[in-house]
């Protein structure tokens, strides 16, 4: 019997895919044994403001961009075609029965582990599968680091945020080693983030 692929899935709303997010996907696969981690987009996650988003496609040929050289990526666009707003257990929920075949690892960081009891249907999402955690500084330990289905992996410590991204290039200052240089190029002829 064919083992079952392991795929995290890394959710976020990309807005921009930087290096930070690259490095720990590359830590979940090296360190936590993962055959492939897919990247979630998310059209607008309910606990976050949507004014600075930038449209959803252009996000996804963005995180496209970032990761076409590594087959062990994949960028994901399901959350598009279910309801809205998009809860990570009903997308969860989704792909399993779609791809019976893989076995699905939910990727967070630290800082959302913190939060995870807010989370709809937390509780079915820790029953049901496994989160892999990476860390992040300045956090609060959570009890759930002891639940059997939590997993933590080992990450670098990084603090890379997308909002500085945006800012940055609204004051015309560089982005060069925040994003993979794609993205660096495509961001800069499509004039995005700049209003």
């Amino acid at each position: 019997m064919e083992l079952k692929k392991k795929i995290g899935l890394f959710f976020g709303s990309f807005n921009p895919i930087h290096i930070g997010h690259l490095i720990i996907a590359n830590s979940m696969v090296e360190n936590g044994g993962l055959d492939k981690v897919w990247f979630v987009v998310t059209p607008h996650n309910p606990m976050k403001s949507s004014k600075s988003l930038l449209h959803e496609f252009d996000r996804l040929d963005l995180v496209q961009a970032a990761i076409a050289d590594n087959y062990k990526f994949e960028v994901s666009d399901i959350e598009f075609h279910l309801p809205k707003p998009n809860y990570t257990a009903h997308t969860l929920t989704h792909l399993s029965e779609k791809s019976p075949e893989k076995d699905f690892v939910l990727i967070i960081g630290e800082d959302n582990l913190e939060n995870f009891t807010k989370w709809k249907n937390y509780a079915q999402i820790l029953e049901n599968y496994q989160l892999y955690v990476y860390p992040r500084p300045q956090v609060t330990k959570s009890d759930l680091t002891r639940h059997p289905n939590v997993k933590m992996v080992a990450s670098p410590l990084l603090d890379i945020s997308a909002t500085f991204i945006r800012k940055s290039i609204r004051d015309n200052k560089s982005i060069r080693y925040l994003v993979p240089e794609p993205v660096e190029q495509m961001i800069k002829s499509k004039g995005f983030y700049l209003s």
